[in-house]
């Protein structure tokens, strides 16, 4: 038995990929923001071959990254932002509605997206988190992109 396997693939040379960060606690998109666009290019991923949007929070990301898949332009988005808990319900709504809407974007679309929207309990844990989980999530759009592609590729 032959069993054709795929493996994980980080070469982001030639990709597109796009970028949207909420404004919403701001200091920790900018370090989300820095550990994606510093792993993209450790990747390989020429900054030409990258676009970058802000929205006013995390409620906004996905319209913006569904414009951008249904754009054709892209071969993998990433979303960047913070929620963190408050005293009221509002982080669970923000929370699950945006990750609803990515994963909503992504499936309806076909285009990876790398959600890199942190929740946390607290200020703290989100600045500890946020260089390295904007690293996890080029590196999860990138690998992705190339699946994709690669699935693409072998259903002709």
């Amino acid at each position: 038995m032959s069993i054709h396997e795929l493996e994980p693939d980080l070469n982001g040379r030639g990709l597109h990929v796009g970028i949207v960060q909420s404004r919403f606690n701001e200091d920790i998109g900018e370090g989300l923001r820095s550990g994606c666009l510093a792993e993209l290019a450790r990747l390989g991923v020429a900054d030409a071959d990258i676009t970058f949007a802000t929205v006013p929070g995390a409620l906004e990301l996905p319209l913006t990254l569904q414009v951008m898949a249904q754009s054709g332009r892209f071969d993998a988005l990433v979303a960047l932002g913070a929620v963190i808990r408050g005293e009221t319900y509002h982080f669970e709504i923000v929370s699950n509605e945006s990750a609803r809407g990515i994963i909503d974007v992504q499936l309806n679309t076909g285009i990876p997206i790398a959600n890199a929207v942190l929740t946390t309990e607290n200020d703290d844990q989100a600045l500890v988190r946020m260089v390295q989980k904007g690293a996890e999530a080029a590196q999860a759009a990138i690998e992705m992109a190339n699946l994709t592609r690669a699935l693409l590729k072998a259903a002709k």
